[in-house]
């Protein structure tokens, strides 16, 4: 077995003959057979995880077995419980390692997971407006009726985020509630709401465009650095992304300044086998021409398009990977080693926190979440979910 440890920092820098030649020279080791979680079978993430899957066993004779999930926590459920080697997911990986929002629940907490792989392709994450209304950037949707998507955390955090980097809050708006995304769309079609947040390429935006009102997408000035500090201070895991995808005018000659972050977010248990995450990471690298094209988004699995200082720790073989190649710097495992640190001080603290935890449901989260944020700034960390 590959023996996978820290280098010195000094160390990541240095790219000679010999590191390129011992990365070309190790050879894929996985298992026989492996089990992924992914979204429903109509989406995107299924279908790149079913191309990679392919990619696999042709190459390696590794079979993957593509277990769809209709929400985060069944995608996210066998994960924890050691019954699949993978989850390709989306941003509730990030809540499940903070232990947050549908996870600061007692059969949850935070979970020590790790980064394999992300995609992030041309779409952007944005919220939609309706095209009829005068909406350029964020701070336009002041007064603007906004939709709530009850029981979607990802969406309505997606919404706050916008809201915040145009120096706005739920407050400064008018709330509408919904009970499931498509019915957002439906209603700012009927003129009943004006905004949801959705992908760029998703199919209600496309019927949004069609409709009478249009579609609009609000710019994000790339250099408007308050603007996305306020951003990062609600949802960290946005980053700028000059987005060529999208529903209305967007495309590769009319691109869209916005934001976007990975999707899917393929993710492990810190335990999993170096040998399976090292050969993961090598194995998509090394074969990326042979499957790129073979889903929608799959492209984005490209090394340009991995954001190595993210807000999920890498499986530490991901690193090793990452350090022979040359990717990887002291800045980047002084970032690795904080998000670490901060994995630690979360788990220490709901080690504690269950052993007098309350038995009322909504007292335990409460006290869960002041826990959590007490244990965070005593270490030096900002809470962001409080």
């Amino acid at each position: 077995m590959r023996s996978f440890h820290k280098r010195p920092l000094a160390a990541a820098l240095t790219l000679s003959l010999a590191g390129i030649l011992s990365t070309q020279a190790d050879e894929v080791d996985l298992p026989a057979t492996m089990a992924w979680t992914a979204y429903g079978t109509n989406s995107s993430g299924y279908a790149q995880a079913v191309a990679i899957g392919n990619m696999l066993q042709n190459e390696y004779g590794s079979s993957v077995r593509v277990l769809p999930g209709e929400n985060d926590v069944s995608r996210m459920t066998p994960l924890k419980q050691g019954r699949v080697d993978l989850c390709a997911c989306g941003i509730a990986s990030y809540y499940g390692a903070e232990g947050v929002l549908m996870f600061a629940d007692r059969d949850w907490g935070p979970q020590s997971i790790r980064v394999i792989t992300t995609s992030t392709a041309s779409f952007g994450l944005s919220l939609a407006v309706a095209g009829d209304l005068d909406v350029k950037t964020p701070a336009d949707l002041a007064g603007k009726r906004i939709a709530y998507i009850r029981g979607d955390d990802a969406l309505n955090k997606g919404t706050e985020a916008y809201l915040a980097f145009g120096g706005l809050t739920w407050d400064d708006v008018e709330r509408v509630d919904y009970p499931g995304y498509a019915r957002s769309f439906d209603g700012i079609i009927a003129g009943d709401v004006d905004a949801s947040f959705t992908t760029t390429v998703t199919p209600p935006a496309q019927q949004l465009a069609s409709s009478p009102r249009g579609i609009s997408w609000p710019m994000l000035d790339p250099s408007d650095k308050a603007g996305w500090q306020r951003m990062a201070a609600v949802a960290p895991y946005f980053r700028p992304h000059e987005v060529t995808a999208g529903a209305g005018n967007i495309g590769p000659d009319t691109p869209l300044s916005s934001a976007s972050y990975p999707y899917p977010i393929v993710v492990a248990n810190q335990d999993l086998d170096d040998n399976i995450a090292y050969g993961l990471i090598k194995a998509l690298q090394d074969n990326y021409d042979d499957y790129k094209d073979n889903a929608p988004g799959a492209n984005g699995y490209a090394l340009e398009y991995q954001d190595l200082e993210w807000v999920v720790p890498f499986h530490d073989a991901v690193v090793e990977y990452y350090e022979e190649t040359g990717a990887w710097s002291d800045e980047l495992q002084a970032h690795q080693e904080l998000l670490i640190e901060r994995q630690n001080v979360l788990m220490q603290a709901w080690e504690q926190f269950m052993q007098n935890a309350p038995a009322d449901d909504d007292a335990f989260t409460s006290e869960w979440m002041n826990a959590r944020a007490t244990a965070l700034r005593d270490a030096g960390f900002e809470p962001i979910f409080e």
